[in-house]
């Protein structure tokens, strides 16, 4: 029997337009969006590699990194926690997770199947890691490879200390991997000053790019470590030291190793340059005035932040409590039904806790800030109204 061709591709592509306020992907600029109007590049022509370098650029000012093994993974977030740990790890290397939410458990199971041998430090819930707290875990388990994340998006917590936690890592002998897919551009970060070995982020958040490809830095001492490996890394498509010659890492001639979308590249390229042109002190300091503004506001709706203590609150993710009785996912449908407005639920630990509110790129503006306060206000009394109304009837 012939299968015939699907009925739904006959129609036209129709693509609605929303307002991202949620945990990711944020709305993209026109000129992003444009540069991804160009035509298509061969993965090998000069002019796509030209456009790779200046991408490899602009991800080491977002880092402040010197690092020549920085790059792009062909991937979303979760392929940059693939090639951090894949590369790293060896069989019975003894890693440690900090948890903070959802992603350090995802990096541990991750980890595992590298053949590593897991540890958790987990922090209280709705709260960070204390220094003290990892100091600990760190004597008990002795870790080759720590990883945390910098800013967990399913719990709206910022992990602070990183920078002494590069002095410890130093002190055991072990390599820090720290995942800012979610803070980076809302929370100062500096790579090669807080001697962090592995950093990866996210393109589709705070840099409003599009997703697809992921950002990373591995320090001249990772690299060392993996050129010193017993056995290759146990993926092909994440190993850093083939993807990085196809990237220009290594003084060496370009190889190549995957047919990387140009497309992709080209919002890339146009979201960092735009990033560079405001400046990282202003883009974090944007971002930071933003998250404050949408605190206060909730405060005055009668409403509170999950995360109790505000140095601990990311400002990119922003992680409030579901009022008693209320149920987030008809505040989130009514949002989305009158107004294409993304407003998301709790990821992980904090489903049916938190609603999760993103100011991120395009969306981290004070008229963004104030128009989802009031949508969030309207749709949480809409949802009381609605249950009223359903009891008066029983």
């Amino acid at each position: 029997m012939e299968v015939p061709p699907p009925l739904v591709l006959k129609r036209p592509l129709y693509v609605p337009s929303k307002t991202l306020m949620g945990p990711g992907p944020s709305n993209c600029s026109h000129r992003v969006l444009e540069a991804m109007s160009n035509p298509v590049l061969g993965h090998m022509h000069p002019e796509c590699l030209q456009i790779m370098d200046e991408v490899k650029e602009g991800i080491k000012y977002i880092f402040q990194t010197l690092n020549d093994a920085t790059m792009c993974i062909s991937g979303a977030g979760h392929s940059g926690m693939e090639a951090a740990l894949c590369n790293l790890i060896e069989d019975g290397d003894v890693v440690l997770m900090g948890i903070t939410g959802v992603w350090g458990h995802r990096a541990g199971d991750m980890a595992r199947r590298y053949g590593a041998e897991v540890h958790y430090v987990e922090a209280s819930f709705g709260r960070a890691l204390s220094l003290d707290e990892i100091t600990f875990a760190f004597e008990a388990h002795r870790p080759r490879v720590f990883f945390i994340t910098q800013g967990d998006s399913s719990t709206g917590i910022i992990q602070q200390y990183i920078r002494e936690l590069g002095e410890l890592c130093r002190k055991y002998d072990c390599f820090l991997v720290v995942d800012t897919v979610a803070s980076l551009g809302g929370a100062e970060f500096l790579m090669d000053e807080w001697k962090v070995d592995v950093a990866y982020t996210g393109s589709q958040k705070s840099l409003g790019g599009p997703a697809g490809l992921t950002p990373i830095s591995f320090s001249k001492r990772a690299l060392t470590r993996i050129r010193k490996r017993k056995t290759k890394p146990k993926v092909y498509y994440f190993d850093i030291l083939l993807i990085g010659q196809y990237w220009g890492c290594y003084g060496t001639p370009r190889i190549y190793h995957h047919t990387i979308s140009s497309t992709l590249l080209y919002g890339l390229r146009e979201a960092l340059a735009h990033f560079c042109a405001v400046g990282l002190k202003a883009v974090v300091r944007r971002h930071q005035e933003c998250s404050k503004r949408l605190q206060l506001g909730i405060e005055e709706l009668g409403l509170e932040m999950f995360v109790q203590r505000e140095d601990e609150r990311l400002p990119t993710v922003n992680a409030i409590k579901v009022p008693f009785g209320v149920d987030w996912r008809k505040v989130a449908e009514y949002a989305m039904r009158k107004y294409s407005v993304e407003i998301s639920g709790g990821l992980g630990p904090t489903v049916e806790h938190v609603f999760r509110i993103g100011l991120m790129g395009e969306n981290a503006t004070v008229e963004r800030v104030d128009m989802v306060l009031s949508i969030l206000n309207e749709a949480i009394q809409s949802s009381k109204l609605g249950i009223k109304t359903e009891r008066s009837k029983i």
